[in-house]
């Protein structure tokens, strides 16, 4: 899939997004650690030091960057990196919103949205209003054959009883690999409680397909991924939660314990950018695949009919 952001406009769109978060004393180390790991780990660019850029204003941003699919990776990008910084503030908002301004990115965005209302109105509002924009595109992320999943008790024991068939799969299908992955992590299957409802199997799915497990970093790097393979709505909503539960630490439940600085930790930035660059070389989105029907498919055919690259 396309990387969206070609060579002869990463060091542009590099100074926009330092010029995004200098501010408050200048980028946060963590911002900083984010930034660098996108230029070399996912963009490619190890010749581009963080540390000498000059940052471009936001006028400057709006006027070098012109292409409409670049104007909104850069504001994902941008979204991204001021989650990053602890405390969010009102300055850093602000300014990303006058960049997002200029770049005509600012409308009706998820992710600029839910950080002014973690800035002005409390987790309460900017968690509601996330869970809105999520509804909006939970079609869109669900198992194609259990879009009409009328959630009853009656479909919940047939969804996990068909699931729990796939125990009698060889070893190394994606079924069989699906109950692994459950059992390794010490998961639900998907319908078995409330908080682990059906639309969680793609997600699962997911996680297996892509090669990632279920610690906080893997999870945005999971979200990440994705993001790099389809720029879609549903994707950046869905990076936007990852980001909501381990990164900015908003978005929470009882069984769901929320997180901050996620991406500061050792290795996190640079995974995160791999995760990206590994989505780019995919030929295809396999989030949007009928797994159900792909049960009996060798895991590693999966991967492969969708040209999911190893990982480093």
């Amino acid at each position: 899939m396309a990387r969206i952001i070609e060579d002869a406009m990463v060091e542009t769109v590099s100074q926009a997004l330092l010029g995004a978060i200098d501010c408050d004393g200048g980028p946060t180390e963590e911002q900083t650690a984010v930034l660098r790991a996108i230029i070399s780990g996912y963009w490619g660019r190890t010749d581009i030091d963080v540390a000498t850029l000059t940052p471009l204003s936001a006028k400057q941003a709006g006027a070098a960057i012109t292409r409409p699919d670049q104007r909104r990776r850069t504001r994902e990008f941008m979204v991204l990196l001021e989650l990053c910084r602890h405390p969010l503030t009102a300055t850093q908002v602000d300014r990303v919103e006058d960049y997002c301004t200029e770049l005509g990115e600012a409308e009706a965005d998820a992710g600029l949205e839910v950080t002014r209302d973690l800035v002005r109105d409390g987790i309460e509002v900017a968690m509601t209003d996330y869970l809105r924009f999520f509804e909006e595109v939970a079609s869109e992320v669900s198992e194609p054959t259990l879009k009409e999943f009328d959630g009853s008790d009656e479909s919940r024991a047939d969804l996990v009883k068909q699931l729990r068939a796939y125990e009698d799969l060889p070893a190394g299908t994606l079924g069989y690999e699906f109950l692994e992955f459950h059992r390794t992590n010490n998961l639900p299957l998907p319908g078995e409680d409330d908080d682990h409802p059906a639309v969680f199997l793609a997600h699962d799915m997911n996680h297996l397909i892509g090669g990632y497990g279920t610690s906080g970093q893997e999870e945005i790097a999971l979200g990440a991924m994705l993001l790099g393979i389809n720029d879609s709505d549903a994707h950046w909503i869905n990076f936007i939660g990852n980001l909501a539960v381990h990164e900015a630490g908003f978005l929470s439940s009882e069984e769901l314990v929320s997180k901050t600085s996620t991406l500061g930790r050792e290795g996190a930035a640079e995974l995160l950018a791999e995760a990206f660059r590994r989505g780019s070389e995919c030929t295809g989105d396999f989030s949007t695949a009928d797994h159900l029907a792909l049960a009996s498919t060798p895991l590693s055919e999966v991967q492969a009919s969708f040209g999911v690259p190893s990982r480093v």
